[in-house]
């Protein structure tokens, strides 16, 4: 299969974050081969390990389809740190208070997730097409709004009995959790969210590719003018993407404060939400293609506590070896630029060649 344009920055990307990897790695007087070699190993060397892989990068799959999503159609959606976040807390409360069978209550909280997250979605959004505020700043604004939200409302109905900072634990009725596929990797955190992430990744692509309304929302994304021109609603599309995105960082919430916790804490913004930036950059906004750089992260960071037992490499190498991908997936203009001058440098070569050419047939008819 032949990699396109973006394939190809994201794989310069990767490649280049890991040689700064490398070369932090010789520079702290450890070898990088074997690093890499425990690194990976930390992340895929027991069923237990591989769950915790893909429970890691379960969150990121959701919050990479959210930014995802709206870059397709031409928004920034900054703010799925804080639509996770209320999604978890909708989560957590509807687990908390509701006392039914597992059947019944968990597609409650799910549902709970996903609404609240496209609420917090649909604010941006609607400021944006109403009163042309930057949805950059409004879902950052909204970040911090649902940080105090959940600093308040979990202290104040949630509390366990002697608990300050993080609600009580739900019950195993409301959690993603259960018991056969937490048998089938030996214990790991893996929990239902990880096949809700793929059911998502499949969802987003068909919803992008394969029908109006996504052929619409990526029209508004190209040219809004022209948009509302050939007839399609550019202020709905807009409120609908930022809608669509925020329900994907609220499931997200699910998954992690349902599935991979079962607690939600005060005074903490969930990284998974900014990391769903890297996620979808790294994956060049394509569905499975965030899917895919979900799994590479998640490996980074399951494994970076192995690879620091094992070799007494610093964990932090790890971290830094994700955020250069991530400088570099950000660079992609430029590196797509240097692309553009290679190719730009081959066909002027290339014109030069039989341009030389035909001035020779010319002449030897003369």
């Amino acid at each position: 299969m032949k990699l396109n344009k973006e394939g190809v920055v994201a794989l310069v990307a990767v490649f280049l974050g890991l040689a700064a990897g490398a070369i932090l790695m010789s520079l702290t007087g450890n070898n990088p081969f074997q690093g890499y070699f425990y690194l990976v190993r930390g992340g895929l060397m027991n069923a237990e390990r591989i769950g915790n892989t893909l429970a890691t990068a379960t969150p990121l799959i959701l919050t990479g389809l959210s930014v995802a999503f709206a870059f397709k159609t031409g928004l920034f959606n900054i703010g799925a740190a804080g639509q996770m976040l209320i999604g978890g807390l909708a989560a957590t409360a509807v687990g908390l208070s509701l006392d039914l069978p597992k059947i019944i209550l968990l597609p409650l909280v799910l549902l709970a997730a996903i609404l609240g997250g496209a609420i917090w979605g649909f604010l941006p959004g609607f400021l944006k097409a109403r009163y042309n505020v930057h949805e950059v700043v409004a879902s950052i604004m909204m970040n911090w709004i649902a940080y105090w939200t959940v600093y308040y409302v979990v202290p104040q109905y949630f509390k366990g009995a002697y608990l300050e900072t993080e609600s009580r634990k739900i019950s195993e009725a409301a959690s993603l959790k259960v018991e056969w596929l937490t048998d089938l990797f030996d214990g790991s955190y893996i929990n239902l969210g990880f096949f809700l992430a793929i059911l998502a990744v499949v969802v987003v692509a068909f919803l992008l590719n394969r029908t109006t309304i996504g052929y619409e929302l990526k029209a508004v994304g190209f040219n809004r003018f022209a948009s509302e021109y050939a007839g399609i609603g550019a202020n709905r599309s807009i409120v609908l993407s930022m809608m669509i995105a925020g329900a994907l960082a609220g499931l997200g919430g699910a998954t992690f404060y349902v599935g991979y916790a079962s607690i939600i804490q005060i005074g903490v913004l969930p990284s998974q939400g900014f990391d769903g930036v890297a996620v979808s950059l790294l994956g060049v906004n394509s569905p499975w293609g965030v899917f895919g750089a979900a799994i590479f992260l998640g490996l980074l960071h399951s494994g970076k506590g192995f690879m620091n037992a094992m070799t007494k490499i610093p964990p932090e190498i790890a971290d830094t070896i994700i955020a250069t991908i991530i400088y570099f997936s950000a660079m992609a203009v430029f590196i797509e630029g240097f692309w553009e001058w290679i190719d730009r440098k081959k066909r002027v070569r290339a014109n030069t060649t039989e341009v030389n050419q035909d001035e020779e047939i010319i002449g030897g008819v003369r």
